[in-house]
């Protein structure tokens, strides 16, 4: 059963490794070395050789119907089916009892300092295993429903980009905002890998403007890593650069002190889940209880504030109280006459 278990996570290794497009077509031995890197942490060949990787190929064409193919003139494998994956495979029952074996193990430690920021995701994979594992898939979802998010692109610039970042390697791609009708190419030194709200995204400095930007995955393409290194910039700490942030907005404006007002159902909702690190109840009653906060008056906290209604009034500083009330007195034009 371990061996299975372990040749099930070799499989999804080697079907990220041929989907990838930062490295496309990987040969046997980075096959090999990627599988190795990944369950045991070094590339010396101990534990796993080219024999295992060979009998995992041929049992994914066989079992799997994957379309591998080996291209002799790229020297590597691929699929010959780029929208192929074993992600859209249904799991088997061998399949879950690796996935519950591998969750296990994460729950061991998830109140070591390094895990503790995950104890949330590795909760969901546990009660999502056992769950599946206690009932048959076609009456599970009579019983339970389980938030499903769509998935975001750019997840294949994860590992590039977190190879530049420990090289301290610079990367260039190109890149199209949302503002943006035409992709710009961008050469960046990447200091950080973010996610929020199930997106990626890349904090780095951009050489031309000599700047630290934030570049969302799903908008790059064309990425490779550079063979010039950079020094990360003295005035850039990862630990304290999204301190006064809500959101991915960090480098932009000063920190500021917000004061807001919610009725008594709503002040519950944020003391059992605070908005953010800094944030304090000054007291109340009624349906008049004050928060206050040391935030960047962004973008995101813009929007998280609106998303509560007239459930929340701004009291300080009146700069952002003018803002909400604009948004709000454009939002009412549009249902002017309806």
């Amino acid at each position: 059963m371990i061996a299975s278990n372990k040749a099930i996570l070799r499989y999804r290794i080697i079907d990220r490794c041929l989907r990838s497009t930062a490295k496309p077509y990987p040969t046997k031995e980075e096959l090999r070395a990627a599988c190795e890197e990944e369950l045991y942490g070094s590339t010396d060949g101990a534990h796993v050789c080219d024999s295992t990787i060979e009998k995992d190929l041929f049992a994914l064409r066989m079992e799997h119907d994957a379309p591998i193919k080996f291209s002799r003139r790229y020297n590597g494998y691929y699929y010959t089916d780029k929208e192929y994956s074993i992600d859209e495979i249904p799991l088997n029952e061998k399949d879950i009892e690796a996935i519950k074996m591998a969750a296990n193990i994460l729950d061991q430690f998830k109140n070591a300092s390094i895990f503790k920021q995950f104890n949330y995701a590795i909760g969901k994979i546990l009660d999502r295993v056992n769950v599946a594992s206690s009932e048959k898939s076609s009456e599970l979802e009579k019983f339970v429903q389980f938030e499903d998010m769509p998935s975001a692109q750019g997840s294949e610039w994860l590992e590039p980009i977190l190879e530049g970042i420990r090289t301290k390697m610079k990367v260039q791609f190109n890149y199209q905002s949302f503002s943006d009708t035409e992709k710009k190419w961008r050469r960046i030194h990447p200091y950080l890998l973010k996610e929020y709200r199930h997106r990626w995204y890349l904090i780095g400095r951009n050489e031309l403007k000599d700047k630290v930007q934030t570049f969302g995955l799903d908008r790059i393409s064309d990425l490779t890593i550079l063979t010039e290194k950079f020094e990360t910039s003295a005035d850039f700490d990862p630990n304290l650069f999204f301190r006064y942030s809500i959101g991915i907005t960090a480098n932009n404006g000063t920190p500021e002190k917000i004061v807001i007002q919610t009725n008594e159902l709503l002040s519950k909702y944020l003391l059992s889940q605070p908005l953010h690190n800094s944030q304090e109840y000054l007291g109340g009653k009624k349906d008049k209880h004050q928060f206050s906060y040391f935030l960047l008056p962004s973008f995101e906290l813009k929007m998280t504030l609106l998303g509560f209604g007239s459930e929340v009034k701004i009291l300080e500083p009146s700069t952002l109280q003018q803002e909400i009330k604009e948004t709000a007195k454009s939002i009412a034009k549009l249902y002017k006459g309806k």
